[in-house]
């Protein structure tokens, strides 16, 4: 298991069965020392369970990031009740460590497999993480990414592209 997903792992149990945020380790890891946006999946017998993130880093390190945003899609994500203590076994967990997003101009510079997509419409912007099951074309990532940020099918967006480094 890769190092942040053990993070995200031991800060949903420790949050869910203590109530505690556990602290990134001292010093931080060379690799985790870096800022940059983070989203953590859980599942639960291969179905999401929680999903939530960050695009922009908030944190002063990858590590934190990945902290917060495990306790946050454990607990906040409003699809889903927050997690209770009798399903952390039942948990698989990834973290999605993203570039910086950079803005297209042109739909072919997108690839639903290799890209993930940030819709923005005014103040709403809705996001959507790259290579997803069930989602194969880009009209479909930017229609399902859209209907997160609650914009309509034919309102005009700005559209940015970024990678993902996945470790599960």
């Amino acid at each position: 298991m890769h190092p942040l997903v053990e993070i995200a792992k031991k800060s949903v149990e420790t949050y869910v069965r203590e109530g505690r945020i556990i602290k990134p380790s001292k010093p931080v890891l060379p690799e985790m020392a870096v800022k940059a946006g983070v989203f953590v999946s859980l599942k639960k017998h291969g179905q999401l369970r929680g999903c939530l993130g960050t695009f922009m880093p908030l944190c002063e390190s990858i590590e934190a990031e990945t902290i917060i945003n495990a306790i946050s899609a454990a607990t906040k994500d409003p699809r889903f009740p927050p997690v209770e203590e009798d399903e952390l076994e039942d948990l698989a967990y990834s973290v999605d460590v993203l570039s910086c997003p950079e803005k297209v101009s042109d739909l072919a510079e997108l690839d639903p497999r290799k890209y993930g997509v940030i819709v923005v419409g005014g103040q709403r912007k809705g996001l959507l993480l790259p290579d997803l099951e069930g989602v194969d074309t880009v009209e479909e990532q930017l229609r399902i990414a859209k209907m997160k940020a609650d914009i309509l099918p034919h309102e005009e967006v700005e559209i940015y592209r970024f990678e993902v480094k996945r470790y599960k």
